[in-house]
């Protein structure tokens, strides 16, 4: 009986450390060191919520910098600049996402690099970018293994800085400077590449105006 009260004792000691009190002790730190981070690194536009800075969107309109390809055409925020019906950004607000690392074995890989419509095909991406004047990359080809970077690459960025000026009467050396404002660096300096936040950039072209 003496073990087995002591096994009871142990166990609701425990279960009140790791079930209460560590989670507890790290959400009051989460929510006065990290806010932001802790609530899902929200972007709000006017005091709307129009998107996190860690899940991409899927604008499309020639006024704004276009994101990576997605297998899941996103899911993000409707709101009323970035609703799918303005046109300007066309989105899904179903929750949905998902990967797009096919192996290469599978032979849904090579049909969606073949399709002739929607939004995933390579030959439908590229034909996109060959009218716009735009220069392919790889990140604006290709999708990426989860389907919701928010990032585009510095090249990708910069290829689409002329058109962006053009559309929006606005100054190279002035979009120039928005694309650096908005690019992240290497993770503590030397992991990864630099990226560019394009649901940052393009709010920032609208505060621009």
């Amino acid at each position: 009986m003496r073990e087995l009260i002591r096994a009871i004792r142990l166990t609701l000691v425990l279960w009140g450390l790791t079930a209460i009190i560590y989670p507890s002790l790290l959400l009051v730190i989460g929510q006065i060191a990290f806010n932001s981070q802790a609530n899902g690194s929200l972007i709000t536009k006017q005091g709307v919520v129009v998107g996190s800075s860690l899940i991409g969107q899927p604008f499309r309109s020639d006024r704004y910098f276009w994101s990576r390809p997605s297998t899941t055409n996103y899911s993000s925020f409707a709101t009323e600049d970035y609703a799918p019906t303005k046109g300007e950004n066309l989105s899904q607000t179903t929750g949905i996402s998902g990967a797009s690392n096919l192996a290469p074995s599978n032979s849904d890989l090579l049909k969606r690099g073949n399709e002739k419509e929607g939004f995933q095909g390579v030959q439908i991406e590229l034909d996109r970018l060959k009218k716009a004047g735009i220069k392919p990359t790889a990140d604006l080809v290709y999708t990426s293994g989860s389907s919701l970077d928010p990032h585009i690459s510095l090249e990708a960025a910069r290829a689409q800085i002329q058109r962006i000026a053009t559309v929006r009467s606005l100054n190279l050396n002035q979009v120039e400077m928005l694309v650096t404002k908005n690019t992240d660096g290497r993770f503590l300096g030397i992991f990864g590449e630099p990226g560019v936040n394009v649901l940052k950039l393009n709010l920032a072209l609208d505060r621009l105006q």
